[in-house]
């Protein structure tokens, strides 16, 4: 191989890797730290750069998205000398990429012991319990510790998690236990609720159907002792007015014998008939151990003797002649016997019902309509009548 073609090959060689050190391509989301002869020269951002061949060199690339960071379980002592295992999350983002490269000398290492420091003096002014209910608390305060403290490395700290909290196994048994005892005491302390709500729903219950027994004796008791009132004022009625059709009656019957007898002229005789047939009612009773004919008895028998025709001259009672010319009697006219010129029962004082009374019992009970008494009467004589007119059997 000839000199000139070995000065052409290393003449290229030189140029590629003059140009690859010329330039420099940063990613997206990502800078580039650049020192010239080992000093800091400038932060690449993203896209196409140049360098200074042989004098410019990339110190670091950066990534600037936000970074999530878990450490491993650290041991904190809590306040009531209880040693349990806390596990936490960091999440964080680099704001400055040139004090995240000559601020500390690696930022996560860092992060992760100022996490651990800090998280255990803030836990260990609190007990087993507060640990486990103040997580937020505990995750604010660490954030602003650590975002405080880390703001000279060009790191800026969004939050901080807590992401477990492990007691020791003899404290978690303990908690099982208590935890199991607070449901079980829940659990005994709803289902006295439960019972005591039933009971109060089975009185509240029994006592409105108390109520309701009572007020449904006490209506039917009012609209009994009503029915009872409207029954006895109708009965009233009915025996007042049967009382007087039968007042009536033997008035009208009294009325007719007498004009019978009065108008048949009764004489000597006819009295001494009626004496006789008397005289059996005498002598029924028990107590008639003796009674004295008096002594006008022997004239009566005289009188009944001549009426019955026994002295030969007079005529028998009995042979009575004919009346007239022999035409039956006119019909006795009834039409006013039964008429009353009482005022109706209902609206008589006595028999008027107090709505007032009524008006708590509800509706009374409806009374039967009883016709008129003349009506009845009307009845009756149309009664007497048709059997008058009917024919003899």
């Amino acid at each position: 191989m000839s000199a000139a073609l070995i000065v052409l090959v290393v003449a290229v060689v030189l140029f590629v890797l003059v140009a690859a050190k010329s330039v420099t391509i940063v990613p997206q989301a990502q800078a580039k730290v650049v020192e010239r002869l080992g000093r800091y020269s400038r932060t690449l951002s993203p896209g196409l750069s140049l360098l200074v061949p042989f004098v410019d060199r990339v110190r670091a690339t950066i990534d600037l998205r936000e970074q999530v960071v878990s450490f491993p379980p650290q041991p904190v002592i809590t306040a009531d000398n209880l040693q349990v295992g806390i596990d936490t999350v960091v999440y964080f983002q680099v704001t400055d990429p040139r004090l995240a490269v000559y601020g500390i000398a690696n930022y996560i290492t860092g992060m992760e012991q100022l996490t651990t420091t800090t998280l255990r003096n803030v836990v260990g002014g609190l007990n087993l319990e507060g640990a486990l209910t103040g997580r937020d608390g505990i995750n604010s305060q660490l954030r602003e510790v650590l975002d405080g403290t880390t703001g000279p490395w060009g790191l800026r700290v969004a939050r901080v998690e807590i992401k477990a909290i492990d007691p020791p196994p003899s404290i978690q048994d303990s908690m099982e236990k208590q935890m199991r005892a607070d449901r079980d005491k829940r659990a005994i302390i709803l289902q006295a609720e439960g019972a005591r709500q039933s009971a109060i729903t089975t009185a509240e219950g029994q006592k409105a159907s108390a109520i309701l027994s009572a007020e449904g004796r006490k209506q039917a008791a009012i609209l009994e002792a009503e029915a009872e009132r409207q029954s006895r004022i109708l009965r009233a009625e009915g025996d007042r007015a049967a009382l007087y059709l039968q007042a009536q009656g033997q008035a009208k019957s009294i009325e007719t014998v007498f004009q019978a007898i009065h108008d048949g002229k009764p004489d000597q005789g006819l009295l001494a008939y009626q004496y006789l047939q008397t005289l059996p009612r005498i002598a029924q009773g028990d107590a008639n151990k003796m009674w004295i004919v008096p002594s006008e008895f022997t004239k009566a028998l005289e009188g009944l003797s001549r009426l019955g025709g026994g002295d030969g001259e007079s005529r028998s009672f009995l042979d009575v002649p004919p009346s007239g010319d022999g035409a039956p009697a006119a019909p006795m006219d009834t039409s006013g016997w039964f008429e009353s010129s009482l005022p109706p029962a209902a609206e008589q004082p006595e028999a008027r019902i107090e709505m007032s009374s009524i008006a708590d019992a509800g509706p009374a009970v409806p009374s039967p309509q009883l016709p008129p008494t003349a009506d009845l009467a009307r009845a009756a004589e149309n009664g007497v009548a048709r059997r008058d007119e009917e024919p003899p059997a």
